[in-house]
């Protein structure tokens, strides 16, 4: 028996195609009680770009991607109890902080904020690592 569920598999030749990679990966791993999220960017799960050149727009839909992915796993953005966001500009900062404040307000996540020269798409200006705990 596994003792990880393992949600939303997939593989990277077809996620990145103009990269020569071939991993098995999946968009959330739960162990237990814990709920592991891959970094969420501004893209949605069909591949499609939101945003582009808004770091504003792409938080806003790495975050409905966490919501969703949260869910999915049978937990929720109360949940949460720490964040890492990579920005590629420390310019974006504001921005992209404004909209996960939104989200996340009453939450109270421990948090970490990095600044990063690129991410794994030229497109990406920011993403978002979740980690949370299903309550007892």
């Amino acid at each position: 028996m596994n003792s990880h569920e393992r949600f939303r598999k997939f593989n990277t030749k077809v996620t990145y195609p103009e990269q020569s990679l071939d991993n098995d990966l999946c968009q959330v791993v739960k162990a237990g009680n814990l709920v592991f999220l891959r970094g969420q960017v501004g893209s949605d799960f069909a591949g499609n770009v939101i945003g582009i050149g808004n770091p504003a727009a792409q938080a806003d839909q790495a975050m409905k991607n966490v919501k969703q992915l949260l869910e999915e796993a049978g937990s929720k953005l109360d949940d949460i109890c720490r964040i890492v966001v990579y920005l590629t500009d420390r310019g974006y900062r504001d921005a992209v902080y404004q909209v996960i404040g939104k989200w996340l307000q009453g939450v109270y996540p421990v948090s970490t904020g990095v600044i990063v020269d690129g991410l794994a798409k030229p497109e990406w200006l920011m993403e978002i690592e979740v980690t949370a705990v299903i309550p007892e």
